[in-house]
């Protein structure tokens, strides 16, 4: 209890709880609303912290199964706060512009991405030394662009499991494409958003940086979390293999012993007396006996 107090409070002070103007809201946010106050919706913060923890939880559990999940956030107080958050924990993200097709279209978009790594080695090793200045300088141009808006993703070999979008509201294009998909979707939705739209809703403010900084750092905290029990599982995995295969070892090297053991026995009773009451093997002299008359 004492834990969720001391978050309310941090939400609290970071501005969570400012909603829109009453005249914008989308009335399926109604059971998230507080109370008004100047002609703008306060966000009930409790609602916030149970909606925040639950996400969290299914985060968590998606990066300990290894899957990817992808960072949304192309609103300009969101960006620089959405990608370091990203970058922490190794994760995709798209914070500059959203591509058409980013997902329902990724065969293509992958095209695109290996055409900017090409360009990026060529340019790195040396063999674009023997283009001309201003080709060379194209190229460069090419590859900054492409990788303004395609480096978040450069790592991304097959579709996220999941999106975590800042504003739903005008990452609509996304989350479009998720739903087609079959994505899982999480977001912040604030009071002129429909919360239904996605799987995963965190009833806050999605305009002010504070509020931002301090949602998604949770989750990137929880994420970092379900990665650090993946690893740690994956340790005490190998740790029982290397043991299985040392015992494994073990038997095998006492199995060849008991086989050499038995072998030696064998040989040991065949080179004895012969056993009671085995037939006598006859044995000729070399002179016949006196010839009777």
């Amino acid at each position: 209890m004492e834990n969720n107090t001391s978050l309310q409070q941090q939400l609290l002070e970071a501005g969570v709880h400012f909603g829109h103007l009453k005249k914008k809201w989308n009335p399926k946010m109604l059971p998230y609303i507080f109370a008004e106050k100047k002609g703008i919706h306060i966000i009930d913060l409790n609602k916030t912290v149970d909606h925040l923890q639950e996400t969290a939880a299914a985060l968590k559990q998606i990066a300990k199964s290894g899957k990817k999940i992808m960072f949304v956030a192309t609103k300009k107080q969101a960006k620089e706060i959405v990608s370091e958050c990203a970058k922490k924990v190794n994760m995709p993200y798209a914070t500059e512009r959203w591509l058409g097709g980013m997902l329902t279209n990724f065969n293509t978009v992958r095209k695109s991405v290996k055409k900017m790594q090409s360009i990026e080695k060529m340019l790195n090793d040396g063999s674009a030394e023997s283009l001309t200045k201003k080709e060379r300088l194209t190229l460069g141009r090419d590859k900054d662009k492409m990788e303004k808006v395609l480096g978040g993703i450069a790592q991304l070999g097959r579709l996220p499991a999941a999106l975590f979008l800042v504003d739903i509201g005008h990452e609509h294009i996304a989350l479009a494409e998720a739903k087609r998909l079959g994505i899982q979707t999480f977001g912040m939705v604030d009071t002129n958003c429909d919360p239904n739209k996605v799987d995963f809703s965190i009833p806050a403010n999605d305009d002010a940086t504070k509020s931002i900084a301090i949602i998604t750092n949770y989750i990137t905290a929880a994420i970092a979390e379900g990665l650090a029990e993946r690893q740690a599982s994956k340790e005490d995995d190998s740790e029982v293999e290397e043991g299985n295969n040392e015992n494994e070892a073990k038997a095998k090297r006492m199995e060849a012993e008991a086989n050499a053991e038995g072998g030696r026995a064998k040989r040991g009773a065949g080179a004895g007396p012969s056993a009671p009451g085995a037939p006598k093997r006859r044995t000729t002299t070399g002179s016949r006996g006196p010839v009777r008359k």
